[in-house]
């Protein structure tokens, strides 16, 4: 928790979006070093997906509208050469989210063509587990799949690739008590944030987690004349502890392609769930991309690599 957060700090406002990287954009606030901002941040699916959305919602879905983020903030004295220190104190979760398997998206998007959607609720005061269905109960981490500030290249960036300014990471443990530091390429920095998850595994192997807005309370801070060539953050502990409790089940993908390797752990997985516990195929898939963990787990032994598939036992708990 930050010691902060009952402090009296700015908004940031979620009608305060857009959609991509662009260098030209207005900041919305400018803020000097070690301010502290709430940022509220829309769902990936920019609003357009609510706990009430059927099938329909999800296959009239304008892409258009898809991750926007929040900001951009202008960070006083932050130069290119120097690095924006963001501090993640607190999420404030909003108890609604959705995972989607979206046509034509996803690891295994050449074996699930149909759209599908998963509604989530959970209690936004003590965001800890959600149901799946009848299937399962999902240990939550919230953290923000989008944390970055603008590129020099000129023009509109799409915000889907991951970029060394950051962007569309989806790394689920960049949750609250992390540090993350990312490349300036711009004066301000020009930070925004957004795709707020209630819940990811390792991978995001269907193309979404728990997509699900919140407002996120960020510190930020410039380091000066120390350069990277691409995002790094710390965590103040443990990262997985939330889905430690009961063992794994582990797949495996084995051969010269780690890409390849990669699907046909997951696939396996999908099929062992499936078979295990009563569960149409599509189910397994989303239920593996909010809690199931991708992992190199060898890559010295040419000419073939092992990539695993780790699934938690404690959701069926």
């Amino acid at each position: 928790m930050c010691n902060k957060c009952n402090d009296l700090i700015r908004t940031i406002h979620s009608e305060n979006h857009h959609f991509g990287w662009d260098n030209s954009i207005e900041p919305v606030h400018r803020i000097k070093p070690g301010t502290t901002l709430e940022f509220q941040c829309l769902d990936s699916s920019g609003g357009q997906l609510n706990k009430h959305s059927n099938l329909s919602d999800l296959t009239d879905l304008d892409f258009s509208l898809i991750n926007p983020v929040t900001g951009p903030i202008y960070v006083d004295g932050a130069k290119p050469g120097d690095l924006l220190k963001v501090t993640v104190h607190e999420f404030k979760a909003s108890g609604f989210g959705w995972t989607a398997n979206i046509p034509g998206f996803g690891l295994l998007s050449d074996q699930f063509k149909e759209p599908v959607l998963n509604i989530w609720d959970y209690d936004a005061n003590k965001p800890t587990t959600s149901a799946f269905g009848k299937f399962a109960n999902v240990p939550l981490k919230p953290f923000a799949g989008t944390m970055g500030v603008a590129p020099a290249e000129l023009g509109l960036h799409s915000v889907v690739p991951p970029r060394r300014v950051g962007g569309n990471l989806d790394i689920r443990d960049l949750s609250a008590g992390t540090t993350l530091y990312l490349p300036i390429e711009v004066e301000g920095a020009l930070f925004s944030v957004g795709d707020t998850h209630a819940a990811q595994g390792d991978g995001e192997v269907c193309g979404t987690a728990i997509e699900s807005p919140m407002d996120v309370v960020l510190e930020f801070d410039v380091v000066n004349n120390k350069s990277i060539t691409s995002p790094f953050f710390t965590t103040p502990g443990p990262v997985t502890r939330h889905l430690d409790g009961k063992g794994y089940q582990v797949t495996t993908g084995i051969g010269t392609d780690m890409f390849e390797g990669a699907r046909n752990a997951l696939m396996q997985m999908v099929d062992l769930l499936s078979h295990q516990h009563n569960m149409p195929p599509e189910q397994a898939y989303m239920l593996c991309s909010v809690c199931g963990d991708l992992r190199i787990s060898e890559i010295v032994d040419a000419p073939n690599w092992v990539v695993s598939f780790y699934f938690p036992n404690i959701v069926f708990e």
